[in-house]
């Protein structure tokens, strides 16, 4: 966490929102953002501008073309570069008070242990690959880390279809379902607050010429998205990681 230098006045509104004490705790935490895409990387800038003292920002993706339309901070010019790293970059330079570390990590059971070394206040969740997704997931579970996971975004324009509770309350959502039925085979069917959406998802497409054809043998097909619901994701799993950082008590709902 910095503290020298910030503006008179920069937190001032932040403050008046939540108090000192609990402001207090805000800037003391130590968050993990995993997945930098269209809600990872929003919920990363809300957090930032709310005074989280340090940022993990983890994805091992690069910025593509097709991914300039929803996130708040890539450019054209980053095409090609790191997710983690540009974000860390954008936002050391807005949110100079939050310490960004960027992790290019592909997370799985070898690297999901040094993300939560040392113990994160809460971990908010933005991966969109199954495998990787409920493995994070698992592991915070077991650890006792305070996590909130984002279910699928893409493919939706219904602000008014998203919903929020604990993972064994999800409905109407083909990912969440995915993800519920992949952690009850682990043996865990409650402890992950989600935000999810009850809007029926349009069908992917093909996937692009080779775009967004990965390493470690992941093909994605083509999903339909913009902005708007992204945008509106990240920004309520933030907010939901932000109340489990000033309370005491599990996170809302």
């Amino acid at each position: 966490m910095r503290d020298s230098g910030t503006p008179p006045g920069r937190f001032s509104r932040t403050v008046d929102l939540y108090g000192e004490s609990a402001f207090g705790a805000i800037r003391s935490a130590r968050v993990v953002v995993a997945g930098l895409g269209g809600v990872g990387a929003h919920a990363a800038l809300a957090l930032a501008r709310s005074g989280v003292g340090v940022l993990v920002l983890c994805d091992f993706d690069k910025v593509t073309v097709s991914s300039l339309n929803r996130s708040p901070l890539f450019e054209p010019a980053d095409v090609g570069r790191s997710k983690a790293e540009v974000l860390a970059e954008r936002l050391g330079r807005a949110c100079p008070d939050t310490r960004c570390e960027a992790r290019e990590v592909f997370l799985d059971g070898e690297t999901v242990p040094a993300v939560l070394e040392p113990a994160p206040g809460v971990v908010v969740d933005a991966i969109d690959s199954l495998g990787p997704k409920v493995g994070l997931l698992a592991a915070c579970v077991r650890r006792g880390v305070p996590v909130v996971s984002s279910m699928g975004a893409s493919a939706r324009r219904d602000a008014g279809a998203l919903r929020e509770g604990d993972v064994g309350e999800t409905s109407g959502c083909p990912l969440a379902r995915l993800v519920r039925q992949r952690l009850r085979k682990l043996g865990i069917e409650r402890g992950v607050t989600c935000v999810w959406s009850v809007e029926p998802a349009a069908a992917p497409l093909p996937p692009d010429g080779g775009e967004e054809t990965l390493r470690r043998g992941r093909v994605r097909r083509r999903q339909p998205s913009g902005i708007c619901l992204p945008g509106i994701f990240g920004y309520r799993v933030a907010a939901l990681a932000l109340e489990r950082l000033v309370r005491s008590g599990p996170v809302r709902p």
